[in-house]
């Protein structure tokens, strides 16, 4: 029997997310998610009167096949793929995955050709900046081992988290981005952190379920290169299937200047070396989801942790929110502000904005879990 929670869902993608109608043409691409799954969204979105195009996709079958990619064969993938997407004008991800490092043996020469042949000009030349799109994962029992919860938590958490009131947060947010419009100077302290950027003119847009599921943030980019002091991230950090610990950065003039990670410092540096943006920040987001708490090691959900911010070496959006940076890389590292993770501030123009993990401005209480939850 068909759980009703995934129809609810599949109703938020086809209708807030994407906001599919007959006018659209959508690709429905699916990691090891249950066809029965599948299919309901392919219902709902084909009731939208949407065209619908699937492509179905196994983690242990794109293992085998990065373990023979060559140069030649993941151009030859980029092109195929680039023409679908670029007659699609909606495109929906759902990724799930049996096994949350069944990429961590693919060799990191591989995953940089990857990134540069494929990555770059079918995600960041098409996806992103022209079709409608959204991505979220999917609640399989190795998601919730992640989370370190029983599969049936796990998936209450999941349909909670995913399927919350998206208007209310979008009202909720408003004030923020219009805060961050405004805003030249931001300082974030804490433990191990201090550092200035300006966001000036860069522009703000606000995250309430449009483009992922679970959602939750409000995102800019520094002035490229006004990035200037250090950063320590106090959650782990899961990026091309490796986990990596304590992330520092030392950063001047807007460059990664000394990165460490523990016994995977010289991996993060290999990563922060694939290409002369890499080391420059396409993204700074706050994050404010309140169901979301603790990280779980799955992007998607750990950069909303509500009382966060995340800051990203790599490729920026396209204006508003974006600053120019041009990588094949966009990694979200979290940083958690809460008391019970060291707390920490983040300052808009001298001006406390939040503490500890709470807005403090009284246009911004509303962001907080017990008014947004």
């Amino acid at each position: 029997m068909l759980d009703p929670r995934v129809t609810k869902l599949a109703e938020l993608l086809c209708s807030h997310s994407t906001k599919l109608d007959a006018n659209d043409k959508v690709l429905i691409h699916a990691f090891d998610i249950p066809e029965q799954a599948v299919a309901e969204i392919v219902r709902v979105a084909q009731s939208k009167g949407a065209q619908v195009a699937v492509r179905l996709e196994s983690n242990l079958i794109r293992r085998q096949l990065m373990h023979g990619m060559t140069e030649a064969n993941a151009r030859t993938i980029a092109t195929i793929e680039k023409f679908e997407m670029e007659q699609m004008t909606a495109y929906i991800a759902l990724r799930g995955t049996h096994n949350y490092a069944e990429q961590s043996d693919v060799p990191e020469a591989v995953q940089t050709l990857w990134s540069k042949e494929y990555v770059t000009p079918v995600v960041f030349g098409v996806r992103v900046p022209k079709t409608k799109w959204v991505a979220l994962r999917w609640p399989t029992p190795g998601m919730a081992q992640q989370a370190s919860m029983s599969t049936p938590k796990f998936e209450e958490f999941f349909f909670n988290v995913c399927t919350l009131d998206y208007a209310k947060m979008a009202r909720a947010c408003a004030p923020l981005q219009d805060l961050m419009n405004k805003t030249d100077i931001v300082r974030i302290t804490g433990p191990g952190t201090d550092f200035t950027m300006s966001i000036k003119d860069i522009g703000a847009v606000a995250c309430c379920g449009e483009a992922n599921i679970p959602d939750g943030e409000c995102f800019s980019a520094p002035v490229r290169e006004s990035v200037n002091g250090v950063v320590q991230f106090n959650t782990v950090s899961l990026y091309q299937g490796t986990e990596f610990s304590n992330i520092r950065y030392e950063m001047k003039n807007g460059q990664i200047v000394d990165a460490t990670a523990g016994p995977n410092t010289a991996k993060l540096n290999e990563i922060l070396d694939t290409d002369p943006g890499a080391r420059y920040f396409g993204e700074f987001a706050i994050g404010f989801n309140p169901y979301v708490l603790h990280p779980m090691k799955d992007t998607l959900f750990d950069e909303k942790i509500a009382g966060s911010f995340h800051f990203t070496p790599g490729n920026a959006y396209d204006p508003p929110g974006g600053n120019g940076n041009k990588s094949s890389i966009h990694w979200d590292t979290v940083m958690i502000q809460r008391p019970e993770y060291g707390g920490g501030e983040i300052y808009f123009d001298d001006v406390l904005i939040r503490k500890d993990g709470l807005f403090v401005l009284p246009e911004l209480l509303d962001l907080n879990p017990d008014r947004l939850g």
